[in-house]
């Protein structure tokens, strides 16, 4: 059967400090009024039925999460007891869905993507399915065409078409490059960048697990196994925040691209206009311009003489944001905190959120 599961644990630090640990960006109102985790989950209407989509969030906020997907059945929110990064939160998930399941085909897509159009993302996601349920073995990603040489990002280098399939072998995966690199990359035409979503069999990720991160995975199939079971908040609070902190792409994608494991990793194309929301230059990109190329979102009040290009926010309607020969710079407000920093700046705010997590913890 088909499944798909929402990851919706991350911190987004680089969204501080309107996003905390207690309410971190995908539960908050930015994308027009909505969260992001509403938009994502009513991106996936349609596709497969209600009762198989879930979503994987640390433990701390479920009470968040249900309360804005309310149509969400209590075994469909996958509470992590801590970060342990997406290749654990994946091995979870697809222990978790194999276990009513075992022929289950999982995707796993993004709290924090804005896509259009949506019929397009639905599409390539039928696509990857297919893919998988003619071939079991296959693990999928989607790549989405670059429209600039991104280097916050990684890339994906695609090879030969798959004979009947939407698919096309994986040559690569590349991490987050330099500008000359990432220039490079779009002048082959080969390269998409990696959008972090996949679809494969819930049993061939937990195989490959098996053979690539042997302990974690023998572990949380031991969580897995009382999940249903009074003991699995105790098992989670054991074994969960001991297992190793790795990523999907490097615990799996990319070795299985080496082939050193018994699957082979494939790359759909998935056609849209997608915007990983991971920052506030991103965040911004959803915003109006004004003249001065200045970017409010639509509640902010802002008063700005001879200033140019910044990004301005705030979460109180009522709280004017005046500036005087400002350049390039982000401002965002909260009843609390009050962030400045240049644009150029923009990805070390979460190195500032270290700072004040040692100083100021309880402001985070």
């Amino acid at each position: 059967m088909r499944n798909v599961v929402i990851l919706a644990g991350g911190s987004g630090t680089r969204l501080w400090p309107m996003s905390r640990d207690d309410r971190p960006k995908q539960v908050l109102p930015l994308a027009a009024g909505q969260s992001l985790l509403r938009v994502a989950y009513n991106r996936l209407l349609g596709l497969v039925a209600p009762e198989n989509i879930y979503v994987c969030t640390v433990g701390a906020i479920t009470d968040v999460v249900r309360k804005e997907l309310p149509e969400l059945g209590p075994h469909n929110i996958i509470g992590e007891p801590a970060r342990r990064d997406t290749a654990n939160a994946i091995g979870l998930a697809s222990a978790v869905v194999a276990r009513n399941d075992p022929d289950a085909v999982v995707a796993f897509v993004g709290s924090d993507h804005l896509i259009s159009p949506e019929d397009e993302f639905r599409t390539a996601i039928e696509q990857g399915f297919e893919v998988v349920e003619a071939r079991g073995r296959s693990l999928v990603t989607f790549g989405i065409e670059p429209t600039h040489p991104h280097t916050g990002l990684g890339y994906i280098e695609r090879g030969e078409p798959i004979e009947g399939t939407a698919a096309y072998v994986v040559d690569r995966f590349r991490e987050k490059p330099d500008r000359e690199t990432a220039e490079q990359y779009l002048a082959t035409g080969r390269f998409w960048w990696n959008s972090g979503m996949f679809v494969w069999r819930a049993s061939t990720v937990l195989n490959v697990l098996d053979t690539l991160l042997p302990d974690s995975a023998a572990r949380l199939r031991e969580v897995a196994a009382v999940w249903d079971t009074p003991a699995r908040e105790a098992t989670l609070a054991e074994i969960y925040p001991n297992l190793r902190k790795i990523s999907v792409d490097y615990a799996v994608m990319e070795p299985a691209s080496q082939g050193k494991v018994d699957a082979d990793v494939v790359v759909v194309p998935m056609p849209v206009h997608w915007l990983d929301v991971g920052s506030w230059a991103a965040l911004a990109d959803t915003y109006d311009a004004d003249p001065n190329g200045n970017r409010t979102d639509s509640t902010t009040l802002s008063c700005l003489l001879d200033s140019h290009d910044n990004i301005i926010v705030t979460d109180d309607p009522d709280h004017l944001v005046a500036a005087v020969g400002l350049r390039s710079h982000i401002i965002v407000h909260t009843q609390d905190v009050t962030m400045v920093c240049p644009l150029s700046d923009g990805e070390r705010v979460k190195e500032l959120v270290a700072q004040v997590q040692s100083d100021h913890a309880d402001y985070i």
